[in-house]
């Protein structure tokens, strides 16, 4: 699965702005990972009851991986959550690598 080519750009509000930075991420470190070349891209199947949810693994120009879940409202990237990958997520990403 790929980024929906209709998607033009990031929905940062006072509702998901403060997410990534409790995890010591930025803004433009979270938006980074979506141009990796090697990222995952799945359905969130699990937390997906009022909106389709997906969930990225990717990494960003500093080398840092990320799990990030998003959702697309409005042809815009809405991140729900933003955070490191833990080591039980490294061997999905390294499979694609």
């Amino acid at each position: 699965m790929r980024i929906d080519k209709n998607v033009v750009a990031f929905e940062w509000d006072d509702g998901n702005s403060d997410k990534p930075k409790k995890h010591s991420l930025t803004l433009e470190e979270t938006e980074e990972s979506f141009l990796d070349e090697n990222k995952i891209i799945f359905a969130d199947w699990e937390h997906s009851t009022t909106e389709s949810r997906i969930t990225l693994l990717g990494k960003t120009k500093k080398g840092r991986l990320l799990n990030i879940t998003y959702t697309v409202r409005k042809n815009k990237v809405r991140i729900i959550t933003a955070r490191p990958i833990n080591r039980k997520e490294v061997p999905l990403y390294e499979k694609t690598a």
